[in-house]
C-alpha cells in the first residue's frame, strides 16, 4: 500500500514539529531543574590555622572561642581552641571505646555525641568536668540547637529534635531535596537564622534545611575552598560549621584540615 506524496510530506513535517516541541519542553524542564539545584558560592574572609590531626566532628563558636569535638577511637576529645592561632587552650580526652561526634552548647554546658555507642556526654563549659551522660538510639553524627530543643543527625535523612533536659525525642523531620527525594549522610549541623545548616558527608556542599518541613532551602558549594594537595588522608573531608552570632561570622573546616576558614556566602540570583 502506498500514500500520495502530499500525505507523506505532511506526515514528515508533522513529525518534525512534534520533535521540536518535545525538545523545547525537555530544555525548559532541564533548565528548571538546574535552577532548583543551583548553589550559592563563597568568598574567603580569613584563613586561620587548624590542627591537622583534629578529626573534626563538631564545631561551635561560643564566648570568643571555638569549641571542637574530635573523633576516632583513642583520639576523641572536646577542646577549646583559640581562633587566631589554632592553639588548643583546654581539652578533655574521651575513653578509647568512644568515638567523638557532634557538639553543641546549652546553657553553661557542652553536649557531645558519640558515634555508635548510643551515649552522649554533658560537660561544664568552663571546667570541662563531666556532669552527666544520656542515651539515644542509633548513631550520633551532628548536633546543634534552636531556642528550645537540641537537634541531632544520625547519617540518615532523619533529623531528630530532643528535649535538652530529658533528651527524649520530641519530633523528627526527614530531609528531602528540591525534587522531594530523601537526602542521606546529613552530618555536622549548625542552626543559623532559623535554618539548619548541614554538611553532607564526603561532599563539598552545605545544605540549608527547613526545621519545620525538612526541605532543602538552598545549597552552598565550597568546592576549591582548600588545596587538596594539603590533605594527606582520604577521610579529610569538609566537616565543621560554626557561627558567631554577635559578629555575624561563619566558620568552616574539615576533618584533618590544616586550615579553618571564615567565609561569606555569595548568593546567586
Amino acid at each position: 500500500m502506498s500514500f500520495p506524496r502530499t500525505q507523506v510530506s505532511w506526515f514528515v513535517m508533522f513529525r518534525r514539529k512534534l520533535l521540536i516541541i518535545c525538545w523545547l519542553f525537555a530544555a525548559i524542564f532541564s533548565a528548571g531543574s538546574l535552577h532548583a539545584q543551583h548553589a550559592d558560592g563563597y568568598q574567603i574572609v580569613h584563613a586561620y590555622p587548624h590542627d591537622p590531626d583534629a578529626f573534626t566532628q563538631g564545631l561551635i563558636y561560643v564566648d570568643g572561642h571555638l569549641y571542637e569535638s574530635t573523633g576516632r577511637n583513642g583520639r576523641s576529645s572536646i577542646r577549646m581552641v583559640e581562633l587566631s592561632t589554632g592553639k588548643v587552650l583546654q581539652h578533655y580526652d574521651l575513653a578509647t571505646k568512644y568515638f567523638g561526634e557532634g557538639l553543641t552548647n546549652w546553657g553553661g554546658d557542652l553536649v557531645q555525641l558519640t558515634w555508635q555507642t548510643e551515649i552522649g556526654f554533658v560537660y561544664n563549659q568552663f571546667s570541662f568536668s563531666l556532669k552527666r551522660t544520656f542515651h539515644y538510639t542509633g548513631e550520633g553524627w551532628g548536633l546543634t540547637h534552636d531556642d528550645k530543643q537540641l537537634i541531632l543527625s544520625d547519617g540518615t535523612p532523619v533529623i531528630r529534635f530532643l528535649d535538652p533536659q530529658s533528651f527524649a525525642e520530641t519530633r523528627r523531620i526527614s530531609v528531602t531535596d528540591e525534587k522531594g527525594r530523601a537526602v542521606s549522610n546529613i552530618n555536622e549541623l549548625e542552626y543559623i537564622h532559623g535554618e539548619i545548616y548541614a554538611n553532607i558527608w564526603e561532599t563539598d556542599q552545605i545544605v540549608r534545611i527547613s526545621p519545620r518541613t525538612g526541605k532543602i532551602l538552598g545549597r552552598i558549594d565550597l568546592s576549591g575552598l582548600i588545596d587538596k594537595s594539603q590533605l594527606t588522608d582520604s577521610n579529610a573531608v569538609l566537616n565543621g560549621i560554626a557561627y558567631d552570632a554577635k559578629g555575624d561570622r561563619l566558620f568552616v573546616t574539615g576533618k584533618l584540615w590544616p586550615k579553618l576558614f571564615e567565609i561569606k556566602v555569595v548568593h546567586h540570583p
